[in-house]
């Protein structure tokens, strides 16, 4: 006898409408791709980075033609020991990227700062997102630059601060570590007065967990769902997949870290994870390879949802 599988082990994604100042973005119809494009020197992934402009922008329209829905540019980097850099040096690395892109690209921009002063600029240039990293928590008044401008808001969770957040403690639950966190986070948002229709969160793989609680939000993403917002996942060549493909010496003990320009199968597989968990943004910097991912796992998600429906 031949077991009958049960559909509803695919999480069901809601749709969202999230509001930019160009344009509405449909979330959750199929999943949306946002490309990775770092401008600074001390990326964790080097592929990755480009320091100066013509390059940056060569490689920002290349991602649009493979497939990119959003760029997120970031000038200061936030891995894991990283030092903050002032306001003035991350604006002389993103301003004239995203100058340089005005008219020439079509997709929305996402500037990845926590930085008033910077978004302000940058908006002013043409960005339309704001991806924040600490959640509101660093700059009190980055809420109000957004609200003025109209335009989107990431909110992601962060135990600590890119200098200090893998230095423990962790979380003992880290699903409600992150839930509480992002609660306040939305909380922060709505009651500087922006609009619950240009907010998105984001769960903050690698930011403060330990290796095996990524894959543990991983798993459990479609408890976000009950925050009612539609959320966004980056898994990108990051830190506990090199972990998880470590070699290991004869006894099984993890030794070597997988480098990470080997993880791009890895990433593969948890964006096919977070996307079959809800996710309706993957930020990537594999673009065209993603988009493959995102594409097969979209159909199975379609394909789900019709058995269901014709019971």
């Amino acid at each position: 006898m031949v077991k009958r599988i049960d559909a509803s082990v695919i999480f069901p994604r809601k749709t969202y409408r999230l509001r930019l100042p160009s344009r509405i973005l449909t979330l959750g119809r199929r999943t949306l791709i946002m490309g990775v494009l770092n401008v600074t020197p001390d990326s964790f992934y080097a592929g990755s980075t480009y320091l100066d402009s013509p390059s940056a922008i060569a490689h920002a329209l290349d991602l649009e033609r493979a497939g990119a829905d959003l760029l997120d540019i970031g000038g200061e980097s936030t891995r894991p020991g990283s030092d903050p850099v002032s306001a003035e040096a991350e604006l002389a690395r993103v301003l004239p990227v995203i100058e340089g892109l005005r008219g020439k690209l079509r997709i929305p921009i996402s500037l990845d700062t926590q930085k008033a002063a910077v978004a302000e600029a940058c908006i002013a240039a043409g960005v339309e997102l704001i991806n924040d990293v600490s959640g509101l928590r660093n700059d009190p008044e980055l809420a109000d630059v957004v609200r003025r401008r109209g335009v989107g808001l990431v909110l992601m969770h962060m135990r600590g601060t890119p200098g200090t957040m893998q230095q423990g403690p962790f979380a003992r639950d880290v699903v409600n570590d992150v839930s509480i966190g992002l609660r306040a986070a939305l909380r922060r948002a709505m009651e500087a007065g922006i609009a619950k229709a240009r907010l998105v969160i984001d769960p903050g793989i690698g930011f403060g967990k330990r290796y095996e609680q990524n894959f543990e939000l991983l798993a459990r993403l479609p408890e976000l769902a009950r925050l009612d917002v539609p959320f966004m996942v980056g898994t990108s060549r990051k830190a506990f997949l090199g972990w998880a493909l470590a070699d290991k010496d004869p006894a099984g003990k993890r030794t070597t870290p997988c480098p990470p320009e080997k993880r791009l199968w890895g990433t593969a597989a948890t964006v096919a994870a977070a996307i079959l968990g809800g996710a309706h943004i993957v930020r990537v910097h594999d673009v065209a390879e993603m988009a493959q991912v995102a594409c097969i796992t979209d159909c199975i998600i379609a394909e789900s949802a019709g058995h269901a429906r014709r019971g």
